[in-house]
């Protein structure tokens, strides 16, 4: 029998929403992690019906069932990193606050969902405000695209028009607490530009992660991908920076995979697992 070495995974957790359609949310992030070689563990803050064409229903969990999930993990898993995805209420957006003040949630990276794709709401009203004070304060990186930058920032997307403006967001929602931010500028342009720069904003500067646009339908989920995918290298003990460029490079790779893919009638999901190469 062949000598089978006990390598022990780590563990890193997502609270987020699932998608039936199984290109974003909790899906994403799972094929994410998997890819990357950690076990992911979850906390479902609420189901969607969702396909690539975009969401028809959301119904979230109450605050005490989600802390019950999250609960049930970290009492039994030594968890390394956590990222959330879509929190849907302000109920919850305070639940995961808590327990990120307690110190329960290491390395937290904060995807500010606040729409689908399909610019469907997933968030309800007071979502924003409560990001702003309650959950920014307690977050090691933020990483909001274009359009949720904007909104947390109450400006028009318009008004952020190159890496410039990108810097200044970031230092702004370090500004609200957040120790670190990346802004993503996948939408920097839109479909005009041919690069899509990321902009990451800590305390000891700028870093700009620039890359060429890869054209394709097939990008839904990228949002929590990059942030999954970030989680992962942080739970490995690699530098913010670092984990930024990995993320964004596994990213591409997953968007250059999926390009020709025909899954469904809208924007389909991406190639985590390198099924492509």
């Amino acid at each position: 029998m062949a000598n089978v070495k006990n390598v022990q995974p780590l563990v890193v957790l997502s609270i987020a929403g699932s998608d039936s359609g199984g290109g974003a949310g909790i899906q994403a992030d799972l094929r994410t992690f998997a890819a990357l070689g950690v076990h992911g563990t979850t906390a479902v803050t609420a189901t969607t019906a969702q396909n690539t064409l975009g969401v028809s229903d959301v119904a979230a969990v109450s605050a005490t069932h989600l802390r019950a999930q999250i609960e049930c993990v970290l009492d039994d898993f030594v968890v390394a990193a956590v990222k959330t995805g879509m929190l849907a209420t302000t109920e919850l957006i305070g639940e995961v606050a808590t327990l990120a003040r307690e110190g329960r949630l290491p390395h937290l990276v904060v995807d500010p969902v606040f729409a689908s794709t399909s610019k469907h709401s997933l968030v309800t009203d007071g979502g924003i405000a409560a990001y702003r004070s309650l959950l920014l304060p307690h977050a090691f990186v933020v990483t909001p695209n274009l359009r949720e930058a904007a909104l947390l920032l109450g400006i028009d997307q318009q008004d952020i028009a190159s890496v410039a403006d990108m810097e200044e967001v970031g230092r702004t929602l370090r500004s609200f607490g957040a120790q670190n931010v990346l802004v993503k500028g996948g939408h920097l342009g839109d479909a005009g530009a041919d690069h899509a720069p990321d902009v990451l904003v800590t305390a000891e500067g700028t870093h700009v992660f620039d890359g060429p646009r890869i054209t394709t339908a097939n990008d839904h989920g990228t949002g929590c991908s990059l942030s999954a995918a970030i989680c992962v290298h942080l739970a490995h003990g690699v530098s913010l920076s670092d984990a930024c460029r990995l993320a964004k490079a596994f990213v591409a790779n997953a968007l250059e995979g999926a390009a020709t893919w025909q899954l469904g009638r809208g924007r389909g999901p991406l190639d985590h697992l390198g099924w492509a190469r």
